[in-house]
């Protein structure tokens, strides 16, 4: 099999059991024509559409990290694991008082047969080291010392479904688990909670909930709680009935309970972070597949009340999806364009903003983005940390992204020793990178 997952293989054959049958998936690989720097940033390249009708595949084996390994840091940075033994590690929230919560999380249980797309999905995800069973917990972690390393990882909160987005108002912490919006009793330095939560809503979690995971960040005057939620389907192919309140950002008052779609056409809108000055929402999505290599660029975007980004109609503020049946109105003139292209199928996860010069002068203003890394794509792309510079105007500049962090794959990228999941600035302002894959959470620091 591995012979066929390489590079330079013509011919890639997944081997599916159905009912006793076995079916061969054949397909060509689409080899990009556009390095992911031409499609990056503000203009990124919009090359031409070569529609698949099966997934080009190329997934680095996930094998972790060999004692001592450790990623590549930009120069003038220093990197070191910060916790380890974690299982399949995806978010985190930096507490108030310097302790870390990390939600350890898979998909969960279907609830009914995925049918063949999502055997062969499986399959090809369980070289990745996406398949297994969820630990439905959220953990612990303490820096007690303050040597860049923690000593406490604990269970804090254990029995959720598929737990991903965190969010900590005043004596309360929410958390959005693959179906509901939570909130636990918080009390700052326990070791745990064990209370049973509130449930403030349900969140959309049938059909085959292809995006299981449910960002969440809240508002800055702490009234208010947005929830990314990805589509069910990669172009509403199953039907848009199934896509209700999905491939949205979703907004909860909480006073009220009140809820309204605050912006659309996000295919799967994951990492979601308020600009520390601006005070603006900021989300990184991950878009649309089987157009070819090079397209579509996922991207970092700034989304205000009642954008709408097109999915599944138009992407990048207009270009047509003609595999899409053309909806009874043109609304072309009225979709947003993303502020920034971060590259074709680079998966960009979790994100959050810089504070200043912690990790020096060119990390100072912009946006910290863990790109967990493509699997149908040739070659392949992200498997990276990645920061966004931004201008004094608090958009982004006209600048390539700059990588942070790297070394995740071996260099015929056959192998994937890590994935970044997430990337939060601790209390000291280090960066902290979750590895879904090593099952690290990685601490990277100024030099010196």
């Amino acid at each position: 099999m591995r012979k066929f997952l390489r590079y330079a293989a013509i011919v890639l054959v997944t081997l599916i059991a159905v009912g006793g049958v076995t079916l061969y998936v054949m397909s060509r690989p689409d080899v990009a024509r556009f390095s992911t720097a031409e499609l990056s940033g503000r203009v990124p390249v919009m090359a031409h559409v070569r529609p698949e009708s099966f997934p080009t595949v190329r997934i680095p084996e996930a094998t972790g990290w060999a004692a001592g390994a450790k990623p590549v840091a930009a120069k003038g940075l220093t990197v070191a694991r910060f916790a380890e033994g974690l299982d399949h590690p995806r978010t985190m929230l930096v507490l108030p008082n310097g302790d870390v919560l990390v939600a350890e999380s898979r998909a969960p249980k279907p609830k009914k047969d995925p049918g063949l797309e999502g055997r062969i999905a499986k399959r090809l995800m369980s070289r990745a080291g996406a398949v297994g069973e969820s630990a439905n917990r959220i953990t612990l972690l303490r820096d007690a010392d303050g040597d860049g390393r923690a000593e406490v990882k604990q269970p804090y909160i254990t029995g959720l479904n598929s737990p991903y987005g965190m969010a900590l108002v005043g004596d309360t912490l929410y958390v959005a688990s693959t179906d509901a919006l939570l909130a636990f009793p918080y009390v700052a330095g326990a070791g745990s909670i064990t209370a049973k939560p509130r449930k403030l809503a349900d969140l959309p979690a049938a059909g085959t909930n292809r995006h299981w995971t449910k960002s969440l960040v809240a508002s800055p005057d702490g009234k208010r709680l947005y929830v990314g939620v990805g589509a069910d389907s990669n172009i509403g192919e199953a039907g848009m009935e199934r896509e209700v309140n999905r491939a949205a950002i979703l907004e909860f008052t909480i006073a009220t309970g009140a809820s309204r779609i605050y912006g659309a056409g996000l295919r799967n809108p994951v990492g979601m972070a308020f600009h520390p000055v601006e005070q603006s929402l900021w989300t990184v999505v991950n878009e649309r597949d089987m157009l070819g290599s090079d397209l579509v660029p996922d991207y970092l975007t700034q989304v205000e009340f009642g954008d709408d980004f097109g999915w599944p109609w138009y992407y990048w503020g207009g270009f047509i999806d003609q595999r899409v049946p053309a909806p009874e109105e043109d609304k072309r003139q009225y979709i947003d364009r993303p502020d920034y292209g971060l590259g074709a199928h680079v998966a960009p996860l979790g994100m959050s903003f810089a504070r200043g010069p912690t990790l020096g002068e060119r990390f100072a203003n912009g946006a910290f983005i863990a790109l967990h890394g493509s699997w149908n794509r040739v070659p392949i792309a992200g498997y990276t940390v990645v920061f966004v510079p931004f201008a004094a105007s608090g958009a982004p500049a006209d600048a390539l992204p700059i990588t942070l962090l790297s070394g995740f794959v071996s260099k015929d990228s056959d192998k994937a020793f890590g994935r970044p999941a997430d990337a939060q600035l601790a209390r000291d302002g280090a960066l902290l990178v979750a590895d879904d894959v090593g099952n690290i959470i990685w601490r990277v620091a100024k030099a010196g």
